[in-house]
């Protein structure tokens, strides 16, 4: 059964960091390139982070550059995402997407709040 399960949110201040995990079980990792996306109350979900199959290569639309860093670990098969300087903003449900299929596969997500 292919799953995959995020973890790492939660509440934090802003100016603070959180690093997102996101485990894999059921298909080959290292096969796949891999996504983070987030969906805010009231917004369509939205891409965060994308990273090839080896790691090797890495794409952030122009929102999110700057404060977020995507990377994997084949050989634990996770997906991070670390985030800095958070900012109210960034206050979502993040889900990890694996690019398997037309419409890939996803986590449940993790809440990220960004709160003083």
């Amino acid at each position: 059964q292919v799953q995959l399960v995020e973890s790492g949110g939660g509440l934090v201040q802003p100016g603070g960091s959180l690093r997102l995990s996101c485990v894999a079980s059921g298909f080959i990792f290292r096969r796949y390139p891999m996504s983070w996306y987030r969906q805010a109350p009231g917004k369509e979900r939205e891409e965060v982070a994308t990273i090839t199959n080896t790691g090797g290569s890495t794409n952030y639309p122009d929102s999110m550059k700057g404060r977020f860093t995507i990377s994997r670990d084949n050989s634990k098969s996770t997906l991070y995402l670390q985030m800095n300087n958070l900012k109210p903003e960034d206050t979502a449900v993040y889900y990890c997407n694996a690019k398997i299929g037309v419409s890939g596969v996803w986590g449940q997500g993790t809440q990220v709040t960004v709160s003083s």
